[in-house]
């Protein structure tokens, strides 16, 4: 059973695109690279009308088989068990395990954490901590080293062996492939170390903003085609501390329930009540928008004094893009302001990079405000606001990042106006064009090609995020053991961050992959999932059970 019942695609009648994403590309069936120079990304011969840019508003959101679902609780019910029965024989001395030594000299503190949260980090977390956390010690391009580490307590502590692992990097936010430690905004950056230095030393309000600064925000503001931008030097910020800035007690947040943990905190430290809809359920946002309107708040029932719907343009842990038409039209219906969260969405999404309100072919001006970072497509840090001039000038000055903490380091600024310069290049032949095709065609390939060897994927074609389904507890520790093995870099995901029984794999894909370099990670991915059996999908190579 699918996520949606129907499909609704949207195609852009200024766009080339193909009626068959399928369809040969460059003489090949999924086209083929050629090296460039500067460190920009690999060329691809194939034709630019075969890049699908089209908006699909159905997604992939399989029910796992039964006996999936049982065996995955049957197995998170046993570890639950054996984690008690472990700690009951640490209490009474009977068996050593981490920091139990340290826990007489703890005896009259008040624990820091719940008695399940720290029994859960303690006998299950600890089992598996070495698929996490792990260190790189080079530039996260398409390929990167990973450090070499062993354990001898348990994955309490770590020791590193000197040696590194070459590894495909199918777990970095690098969208567009601007990772690099050569070509242009290399370049750029070495010069704005030497004119600025790499640090304000100060708050907006202190003498901390550059001119380069300003040229960043007039430049995202240009980009994303909104009257004024305000940057943040931290991307959780800006929802964190915006949010608050925005609204207050009397009004109401409708938040998705996959919402990003920024958003949440924001959310929480408003003071506004809120009301949690279904992911990209549109019937369930009506119904909460209708029940608002009529009934306004709690007890006096007097009219909302703004109601603040907030979505994100893609989610990073499914893979799913906002159903951006639909909510724009509940939003216009109901009077309410539209918060859209593009962290993962701006440069990844679109055919000029302009992010989800170009893939849904809305006007920018139908959304409220349009947050987004510069963490994933531009290959930096921080964040910014983009709205119409009056609200940018009440955040920066009213919200706390804006305020109090110092403004963004210059050559991390210079970094996201050089990529963005090359990303707002109409040359046809241009650079930015190309990582923007590139990361469009490897989306889909990437996708196509899970499904086809039987994999269960969640999300959309259009996202770079890509999660495949493992379930089991035992499975999510073994594939990312298995994956660094075959020098796979991956990043793997459980319970508390998904829900019980939807453990997973994320792969994220990059404009600096090529397509050789895919299908090698797709072979070596099919074995992997033939070993541990966990291809639960319906393509060719699906298991029948």
């Amino acid at each position: 059973m699918t996520g949606t019942t129907s499909t609704r695609r949207v195609t852009r009648s200024s766009y080339k695109n193909s009626n068959n994403s399928n369809s040969t590309v460059g003489g090949d069936e999924y086209g083929d690279t050629k090296k460039v120079k500067n460190g920009g990304i690999n060329k691809a011969t194939y034709n630019e009308e075969e890049i699908d840019y089209s908006y699909e508003a159905q997604e992939e959101f399989d029910e796992p088989p039964i006996f999936v679902s049982i065996f995955t609780y049957v197995s998170y019910t046993l570890l639950i068990m054996l984690a008690y029965l472990k700690d009951i024989l640490v209490k009474y001395g009977i068996i050593s395990f981490g920091s139990s030594r340290d826990r007489s000299k703890m005896e009259d503190f008040v624990p820091l954490y719940s008695n399940f949260e720290a029994l859960y980090t303690r006998f299950i977390y600890m089992r598996i901590r070495d698929c996490w956390n792990r260190p790189i010690s080079s530039v996260p391009g398409a390929e990167f080293d990973v450090m070499e580490r062993y354990s001898t307590d348990n994955n309490w502590t770590f020791q590193y062996t000197g040696r590194a692992k070459r590894c495909l990097n199918l777990s970095s936010y690098n969208y567009l492939g601007f990772a690099e430690n050569s070509g242009p905004c290399t370049d750029a950056v070495e010069s704005a170390i030497e004119k600025y230095g790499l640090s304000t030393c100060a708050s907006r309000l202190d003498f901390g903003i550059l001119d380069i600064h300003k040229q960043l925000e007039t430049k995202i503001a240009e980009f994303v085609r909104k009257e004024a931008a305000l940057a943040f030097g931290m991307g959780f910020a800006v929802n964190s501390t915006c949010i608050p800035a925005l609204v207050g007690k009397g009004c109401l947040i409708i938040s998705d329930e996959l919402n990003h943990a920024s958003i949440v905190t924001g959310v929480r430290l408003s003071g506004a009540k809120v009301a949690v809809c279904r992911h990209n359920d549109m019937e369930n946002l009506e119904e909460i928008l209708r029940k608002a309107v009529i009934e306004g708040q709690p007890r006096t029932h007097r009219p909302w004094r703004k109601i603040l719907i907030i979505v994100e343009g893609i989610y990073s842990m499914e893979g799913s893009i906002i159903k951006l038409p639909e909510v724009i039209r509940l939003k216009k219906k109901y009077g309410a302001y539209l918060f859209v969260d593009e962290a993962h969405s701006i440069g990844a999404l679109g055919r000029t990079g302009r992010g989800v309100c170009e893939h849904c072919s809305v006007d920018p001006g139908d959304v409220d405000i349009l947050m987004g970072t510069f963490t994933k497509s531009f290959g930096a840090c921080g964040g910014y606001i983009a709205s119409s001039k009056d609200v940018i000038d009440h955040l920066r000055s009213n919200s706390h990042s804006s305020a109090y903490s110092a403004t963004m380091s210059a050559p991390v600024a210079q970094q996201t106006l050089s990529a963005l310069s090359i990303i707002m290049d109409n040359d046809e032949a241009s650079d930015g064009k190309e990582r923007l095709g590139r990361l469009a065609w490897n989306c889909r390939y990437f996708r196509k090609r899970l499904k086809e060897m039987g994999f269960m994927v969640y999300g959309n074609n259009s996202s770079p995020v890509v999660p495949l389904l493992l379930f089991m507890p035992g499975k999510i520790a073994e594939l990312s053991r298995r994956c660094l093995e075959q020098n796979l870099a991956v990043v793997v995901v459980g319970y508390p961050a998904t829900p019980l029984n939807a453990g997973r794999v994320r792969f994220c894909l990059s404009a600096a992959h090529t397509k050789e370099m895919l299908d090698e990670a797709l072979e070596k991915i099919s074995e992997i999932g033939d070993v541990l059996q966990i291809k639960f999908g319906h393509g060719d190579m699906a298991w029948v059970l």
